[in-house]
């Protein structure tokens, strides 16, 4: 692969990752006092402002990030697609940076699922940020999943149903396409 398109690659799928990671920071109620928080805030910030003029919140929740994710994903691929003279069509390039959008909001939670269950049996209530964070951004999801899963004999068993539920969304995606 040739490095320069590694490069582009690799930057616009990284700060679309720290941009869907803002938009669940504040969809799942993280502590925005935590440093790491801060650090995706201010990263963030300067493109996020003219688009949140734009995008109407629901109810709770800003969208722009998600916008400005999919914006991130589409201008990546149009630059790759045109760099390597390979015929793509304009449908299937949008379709494409929606589907990698949601991918990539999956795979932030699944990894954030398998941290948050390693640090609880490692160092439950560790005072660090990144496992406060961790802790943070997935319990939504388990309290959501005790409702209809209760713990069994002291085993949650939320974790799991999560993965189960992020592996079967990720495997039916390529099919949108």
């Amino acid at each position: 692969m040739d490095p320069l398109l590694l490069i582009i690659r690799t930057i616009g799928e990284m700060f679309a990752f720290i941009v869907i990671l803002r938009f669940l920071l504040q969809a799942m109620n993280v502590d925005y006092y935590n440093p790491i928080s801060q650090a995706v805030v201010k990263i963030t910030q300067p493109p996020l402002i003219p688009m949140q003029r734009i995008v109407p919140r629901v109810g709770r929740l800003d969208l722009s990030p998600l916008l400005l994710a999919f914006l991130v994903k589409l201008g990546t691929l149009f630059l790759l697609v045109s760099m390597t003279s390979s015929r793509l069509d304009t449908a299937a390039i949008i379709m494409l940076s929606v589907v990698g959008v949601l991918d990539t909001l999956l795979t932030i939670l699944f990894w954030s699922t398998i941290g948050s269950v390693i640090i609880s049996w490692v160092a439950p209530n560790s005072p660090h940020p990144a496992p406060q964070l961790l802790q943070q951004l997935v319990e939504p999801l388990f309290a959501q999943v005790r409702r209809v899963i209760p713990p069994i004999g002291g085993l949650d068993l939320s974790p799991i149903a999560i993965f189960l539920v992020i592996q079967i969304i990720q495997s039916q995606l390529p099919r949108l396409m």
